[in-house]
């Protein structure tokens, strides 16, 4: 739900690579105390600093895919896939290299997601589309994807003892750097702060503060499990894209959002 929230408003901001990097130095600078704390009563190895490293590049890539995509897609459209996607992929990159275990009702849930994913998506009517849809599907799909690689890599991470709090400070750094550039050439942060201070206040809160949750959930149960558990979040996207900002083609997505969100609680139930 966090989740969906924040990016509601990423999605209403103006200049979207300007809110998401404003947004996360507020949770930078929010969640900086506990991360001091928390650094030094660890003790870095070299395959700790390369699993940090590795999540930041995730991370920083996947945020500035995320700016891409809302700023010529619909919210209704892209959440689902970016979020669907996860659920598909990392199940089977946690039973194939984690020694995690899926059964067989849960590889059913999972075809339930992706025939929710083509109905969100359009399906064969994608091709009678303009350019621009075909465009935020693939940019909503490689979200997706480096959604999926940074769950597994900071599942990995948070078995080998880096706490969830010092991981996800570290990826908020890499958002803000992956959009740096970006926000300094457009020369509209104070714009949009001007526009949009409450949402980005509390925006940069919630996307951080939302994610750490889900890390320190996954010091408590498999990554299989967990990853689908968090696509929740798709039908509250699409009803949001659909209900708060007038967006088209409802009854279809509400139909494809309902097809993900059931595979997504099998999947958890399991």
């Amino acid at each position: 739900m966090l989740h969906a929230v924040w990016n509601l408003f990423a999605k209403k901001s103006v200049n979207k690579s300007v809110f998401l990097w404003i947004a996360h130095w507020v949770g930078t600078l929010v969640f900086l105390p506990g991360a001091w704390y928390e650094w030094g009563s660890f003790t870095f190895t070299f395959k700790s600093l390369g699993l940090l490293a590795g999540s930041m590049f995730i991370h920083g890539l996947y945020l500035f895919l995320l700016a891409r995509t809302y700023q010529i897609g619909d919210l209704s459209q892209a959440y689902p896939i970016m979020r669907g996607i996860s659920p598909i992929i990392v199940p089977l990159v946690a039973v194939l290299l984690l020694g995690e275990s899926m059964s067989g009702l849960g590889w059913i849930c999972i075809l339930g997601i992706i025939a929710g994913i083509v109905w969100v998506s359009g399906g064969r009517a994608l091709l009678r589309q303009p350019a621009h849809t075909h465009h935020t599907l693939l940019l909503a799909g490689a979200v997706g994807i480096c959604v999926s690689g940074y769950i597994v890599v900071d599942k990995i991470a948070i078995e080998s003892s880096i706490p969830p709090i010092v991981l996800n400070e570290a990826t908020n750094i890499a958002n803000l750097l992956a959009l740096t550039i970006a926000v300094i050439r457009s020369k509209g942060i104070a714009a949009e702060w001007k526009l949009n201070y409450r949402t980005i206040i509390i925006g940069g809160i919630l996307a951080p503060g939302g994610y750490m949750l889900f890390l320190y959930a996954l010091t408590l149960a498999p990554a299989s499990q967990l990853a689908p558990m968090r696509e929740i979040g798709t039908v509250f996207g699409t009803l949001f894209g659909l209900l708060l900002l007038n967006e088209p083609q409802g009854r279809s997505r509400i139909i494809g959002s309902a097809l993900i969100t059931a595979g997504v609680i099998g999947l958890g139930f399991l």
